[in-house]
């Protein structure tokens, strides 16, 4: 298959080895020429998938020549850098199926939206809950897979078919749910990163992120933060039909907590436990995508969702209005908001019906 992989990051370099390493064709984009420039070509990497060096087809900042011919379009980017490239995508009229993997929350709802925008035709879209890897880039030209997901959910936007099983046979991993509204809540880092972010804000000043952030940042106090966020989560997803694991299933499932510990419903031990996410530091500012990402791309679209679903969640509340006081920004606003995934006054019934396929 002819995959093009958009993002240079961590998860797009970690998919670009793993797929060119099954026999794939891949053809790696970044907009920065400089993320690309350290490759030289070749993605080295090391890890559970092993170490060594993966060739892709292409590592090109041009966004049409890595499009040219691919059968399915891998989006591994962050929330925050949606709108830029849903739009490049509706410019280039772009027909090859989309998989955003991962799809954050409400990563289908948006690219929907700004390809409506733009009056283009959206192409067969799917998105998953989560990234299929834990990865970080610690060199520039070096990718380290601590991680490889055992299971992550994956839906399609109505018509989407084609893209939801072609994400499947590139991720055997990827289970299909029944729509996106069920991968949009399941997306952990919306519950896992928002309460050790604020409560561990004063250390990340103090020592520009000096420790491991799950495996000594999440406290007990913050494991029940989490908790109680995570029941809210769980909440909204009811609201619409769909009963998701608790965070740690969740997580054990991805394979990024500890299974004993989840299997005992010890939250805090099975996030603190995981030994994928062991190494993983605490980030070094506020300026972190764990601030940035995860407040107006998290908590503001769950929030979003939970209008229609009639569901109070005071914590996620909390810690957004807390959010926005320690970075000084208007989350709700510039974040994704129900404006931006399109579902601007749509009531529960309208939602689903949007996202069943009855409504255009």
């Amino acid at each position: 298959m002819r995959v093009a992989v958009l993002g240079a990051g961590a998860g797009g370099a970690a998919a670009a080895v793993e797929l060119t390493l099954r026999g794939h064709d891949v053809r790696l984009w970044n907009r920065s020429p400089a993320t690309l420039e350290p490759f030289g070509g070749v993605i080295r990497y090391e890890g559970l998938l092993g170490a060594g060096e993966a060739r892709p087809e292409a590592v090109s900042p041009e966004l049409g020549e890595v499009l040219e011919g691919a059968d399915v379009v891998l989006v591994c980017l962050p929330a925050l850098a949606h709108e830029g490239v849903a739009g490049a995508l509706a410019a280039a009229g772009v027909a090859a199926s989309i998989v955003l993997n991962p799809g954050h929350t409400g990563g289908a709802l948006h690219f929907r939206r700004v390809f409506a925008d733009a009056g283009a035709a959206l192409p067969p879209l799917a998105e998953f809950s989560t990234l299929t890897y834990v990865a970080r880039k610690y060199q520039p030209d070096t990718v380290t897979i601590s991680g490889v997901a055992g299971r992550v959910r994956a839906a399609a936007l109505p018509g989407g078919d084609d893209a939801l099983a072609l994400g499947r046979e590139l991720f055997p991993a990827a289970a299909p749910e029944r729509d996106v509204l069920a991968t949009d809540l399941a997306n952990v880092n919306l519950v896992l990163h928002p309460p050790g972010a604020i409560l561990g804000a004063a250390w990340v000043e103090a020592t520009g992120g000096d420790y491991l952030f799950y495996a000594e940042g999440v406290t007990p106090g913050v494991a029940r933060v989490i908790a109680a966020l995570d029941a809210e989560r769980l909440a909204v997803a009811r609201a619409f039909g769909h009963e998701l694991e608790p965070l740690h299933r969740e997580m054990a499932a991805i394979g990024t907590a500890d299974r004993d510990a989840a299997e005992r419903g010890d939250l805090g031990a099975a996030i603190r436990e995981g030994a994928a996410n062991a190494e993983i530091r605490a980030p070094e500012s506020l300026g972190h995508r764990y601030y940035l990402e995860d407040f107006g791309f998290g908590l503001v679209p769950m929030l979003a969702l939970a209008r229609p679903a009639g569901v109070e969640a005071p914590v996620a509340e909390a810690l957004l209005a807390l959010g926005g006081t320690l970075l000084e920004r208007d989350f709700r606003a510039e974040g994704l908001n129900a404006e931006r995934l399109g579902i601007e006054g749509l009531d529960r019934a309208g939602l689903l019906e949007l996202v069943a396929g009855a409504r255009v």
